[in-house]
């Protein structure tokens, strides 16, 4: 199995580790293609879909003008009330096109990550670990991601909204492309890249700065990988929540907002979606909801890493053993 380019070679198996009494093998930095996108596919689905009551309570918290029965002061306390006043399963509306969404935009992902990280490491350090290369990779990573997230986002946040007229994803497709055409499910990309363009770089950046202050060897360590994911996640999501408000007002276009504006019609655009969060809500309200955001960041991303580590070290691995003779 290939060792990590630019690294002390990583401890074989029964040799001590960093940890006392734990053995770790290196983590594949020869995996395939196909080896990324389904590690990345699997790792995708379930970050969004473990935490996604959270993310629902997220979009809520962050209307502009919410409903008065749709106020909330906690994550918890949300959670609570939409599920004793709306039932169980409401906080999880939405949950399917997200799946169909998260599969093949973080197979796409989390490839093309690994493979530019790679190219541009040994043009810019040599073979070596560079932050720059993390950062422009996952940058570059995120355009593919977006592409194929997008119209998901729009959908899934029309259907977490207080009050959705939505019950299926069907539904809400049709209505939305009937309505306000094919560009609706597109209107927030250029949002979407702003905001997750740098939270992407700041998002891996932290994270191999983590992984070589605590698994310098880059072993398949799975507390490593859940740690420097949590730290990587929270730092990013509280980074870029100004960002994020904007996403979710043009995903929604809030109705009750955009009218106590005098905005008529539907909001497009950056600018625009920036003047009217401040309009509505002034320097706080670009932090509407941040707290639900770091909580459903935390986690989701320290799965994401972990279950993509794992699946990435496990199908190499049982490759390498195939190939291997008996």
């Amino acid at each position: 199995m290939e060792l990590s380019r630019g690294r002390p070679a990583a401890a074989l198996p029964g040799m001590e580790a960093e940890s006392p009494g734990e053995d770790y093998e290196s983590l594949p930095t020869g995996a395939s293609l196909s080896t990324h996108m389904t590690a990345g596919a699997v790792a995708g689905i379930l970050e969004h879909t473990v935490m996604y009551p959270v993310d629902s309570v997220k979009t809520r918290m962050q209307s502009l003008q919410p409903d008065p029965k749709a106020q909330y002061k906690s994550v918890y306390g949300a959670l609570k009330k939409i599920i004793h006043t709306e039932g169980f399963w409401r906080p999880l509306r939405g949950i399917n096109v997200t799946v169909l969404g998260a599969g093949p935009a973080h197979a796409m992902y989390f490839a093309c990550y690994e493979k530019m990280k790679r190219t541009l490491s040994d043009i810019i350090h040599h073979g070596g670990n560079s932050h720059l290369a993390n950062g422009i990779a996952g940058s570059m990573a995120t355009l593919l991601h977006d592409a194929v997230m997008n119209p998901a986002e729009v959908v899934k946040q029309r259907m977490q909204m207080y009050n959705s007229p939505y019950k299926t994803v069907l539904e809400c497709i049709r209505a939305v492309h009937r309505t306000e055409g094919l560009a609706a499910f597109y209107r927030s990309y250029t949002t979407q890249l702003t905001m997750n363009v740098p939270f992407q770089a700041i998002h891996f950046i932290t994270y191999e700065l983590m992984q070589e202050q605590i698994n310098p060897r880059r072993e398949y360590n799975p507390r490593s990988h859940v740690l420097s994911g949590a730290i990587a996640g929270a730092v990013a999501a509280a980074a870029t929540t100004p960002l994020d408000v904007c996403k979710t007002l043009l995903n929604t276009q809030e109705n009750v907002a955009l009218s106590s504006v005098n905005i008529s019609g539907h909001l497009s655009g950056m600018a625009n979606a920036f003047r009217t969060v401040y309009q509505l809500g002034g320097i706080p309200g670009y932090f509407r909801g941040v707290q639900a955001r770091v909580i459903y960041q935390m986690p989701s991303t320290a799965i994401a890493w972990s279950v993509y580590e794992f699946f990435k070290y496990f199908l190499t691995k049982h490759k390498l053993e195939k190939r291997a003779p008996y």
